[in-house]
């Protein structure tokens, strides 16, 4: 209440209010308008770095069980922190350079510190976990703040009373009191017979096969327990499982969890991974404590990628609102294709993405127009040569290769919507290159298309199958991935971004070998820069030539 302006103790309060019914797992949800997630306070607190004014606001997903429950925002490096910001009008300042061709909102990856210095500490330049170190070591320092670990481990309360999920293996006898099955008698298994019935219980309270038992101790009468275990209790350890799926002495032996984990990758929604991923972890340490797997596997992840929603009316796709597209009707008319590309195409997939948004149409007549260009006897080719090739076949030859390693790269960091703008940027290419009076060169055509059709496969399988076995007979997807020829990656020009605080403010053509003075000039020597720049200097000035210029003003 000290914290809240006069003005809007009312907003606040109905916001509280709201949120206080909320369940945990619902505010950490993506659902739901970010407009109607938070409330502005009125009030400021002051940046302790800066000493600049930062407006303060509630925000339903920053949970009091997270650090002190107050934090500072960052936008530019959090999905949810930029939507929260863009709905409430709130300046988004990027921290960490994003790669040169990123072109989504938040930029969540490693890179060079951006817009972070000042006359009393200075992170520009160093990777994201040298600048957090940095920083807190000066907070620390200045005894404005002290370095602390927050542990967030929990009781976990993993009995349901429902049907699926492991049976608590537990058996009560008035006499003997409460003891485990017998090891000889595991698994217990649930009974396929049950009857669901609305009376609110467990249906297996009302299972006599299955209730009534001999107690291991004393050979009475007894019964059995009838909550079933959490499902994240199988989901915690399945992984291992899967190293070792034929085995039926053991749930899985050491030497082929050691053959086989960590896992390379992790791919889970938000809601989903932040608890699924605690449990998983705490159930491998404790494996990894007791013996069951090797001393050696501690995580059992190498790395995490969050996946966004797709949202309807910016809300999420769920069967109990139902906003769902179901997909029979797109793939009849379009093609699964054209809504996997459209899907790939929206936005990077760390983002959530409104279903609007999506460009069906666009991508339908895309993929139609690489059908007219690579179908064998196509009326868009028409003839070709043979012979040496000229410059016009020699561009179109690197920039095949150029094609390689930029989706190649795309793909390695989870960034699709750019290669799927580098597929179309490229057909474009071989369109006028085949429409030019000279007409195309036949091998320098054919391996165009082939490396074009290879590097859609993942995208759109189906198409590009279709065409491969039509221009080869062969099956694409058994053909290996094009490797680009670094020889031919190597230009006379490139386009050299210059960025204003980070925002993208012009485009410059340059010599690929620029050095560093001669990129900074250029970029001070543009109008369109200097619009910005308000006839002053830069406070600093990063340049990675032949590139990327940020000036930071």
């Amino acid at each position: 209440a000290e914290l809240t302006a006069p003005e809007q103790v009312d907003a606040v309060a109905a916001f509280v209010a709201e949120v206080a019914g909320r369940s945990e797992i619902d505010r950490l949800s993506t659902e739901g308008p970010s407009d109607k997630r938070g409330v502005a306070t009125g009030t400021n607190v002051v940046n302790p770095v800066t000493g600049d004014a930062i407006p303060l606001y509630l925000a339903d997903y920053v949970l009091t069980t997270y650090g002190t429950g107050a934090i500072m925002a960052v936008p530019g490096q959090d999905q949810r922190d930029w939507e929260f910001a863009t709905a409430h009008g709130l300046n988004i300042v990027r921290t960490v350079q994003p790669p040169d061709d990123f072109d989504g909102e938040a930029y969540v990856g490693d890179g060079p510190a951006i817009n972070s210095a000042n006359d009393r500490l200075d992170l520009n330049g160093l990777g994201v976990a040298e600048a957090k170190a940095k920083a807190t070591d000066w907070l620390a320092a200045e005894n404005i703040g002290t370095r602390k670990v927050n542990f967030r481990l929990r009781d976990w309360l993993l009995s349901r009373q429902r049907y699926w999920g492991c049976p608590i293996p537990m058996i009560y006898c008035e006499a003997c009191g409460t003891l485990p099955v017998p090891e000889d008698q595991l698994p217990v298994l649930l009974p396929d017979d049950i009857e669901f019935k609305p009376s609110g219980q467990s249906p297996l309270v009302s299972h006599e096969g299955f209730l009534n038992t001999t107690c291991p101790g004393c050979g009475e009468p007894a019964r059995r327990e009838t909550d079933t275990m959490d499902t994240f209790v199988d989901s915690s350890w399945y992984f291992l499982r899967f190293a070792d799926p034929t085995n039926d002495e053991l749930p899985f032996a050491i030497e082929a969890v050691q053959k086989w984990l960590p896992v390379g990758q992790y791919i889970g929604g938000v809601e989903h991974a932040i608890l699924h991923l605690m449990y998983a972890r705490f159930f491998t340490k404790a494996l990894s404590d007791l013996g069951y797997v090797p001393k050696t596997l501690r995580e059992p992840f190498q790395r995490l990628f969050t996946q966004g929603m797709v949202r309807m009316g910016g809300s999420k796709m769920s069967k109990s609102k139902g906003n769902l597209v179901a997909p029979e009707e797109i793939i009849a008319t379009k093609g699964a294709d054209a809504l996997r590309l459209a899907i790939l195409q929206v936005k990077p997939p760390a983002e959530n993405v409104d279903w609007e948004d999506f460009q069906l149409d666009g991508c339908s007549r895309y993929l139609n127009r690489v059908w007219r260009l690579a179908v064998p006897d196509s009326e868009v080719v028409g003839s070709v040569r043979e012979g040496e090739p000229t410059d016009a076949d020699a561009a179109i030859d690197r920039a095949t290769h150029a094609l390689i390693a930029r989706v190649t790269g795309d793909f390695e960091r989870w960034q699709y919507n750019t290669a799927v703008a580098a597929y179309m940027e490229f057909t474009n290419d071989v369109y006028r290159y085949v429409q030019t009076d000279q007409g195309p060169h036949g091998p320098t055509l054919d391996f165009a298309v082939s490396t074009l059709l290879k590097l859609l496969a993942p995208a759109v399988p189906h198409l590009a199958g279709e065409l491969w076995q039509r221009r080869t007979g062969g099956d694409i997807h058994a053909e290996s991935w094009p490797e680009a020829d670094p020889a031919k990656l190597v230009v006379d020009t490139v386009t050299m971004v210059v960025q204003v605080n980070g925002k993208v403010r012009d485009k410059i053509e340059v010599d690929a070998g620029i050095d560093e003075g001669a990129a900074i000039a250029l970029a001070l020597g543009s109008a369109k820069v200097a619009s910005y720049l308000d006839g002053g200097e830069p406070k600093k000035t990063i340049a990675r030539p032949p590139k990327l210029v940020n000036l930071v003003v």
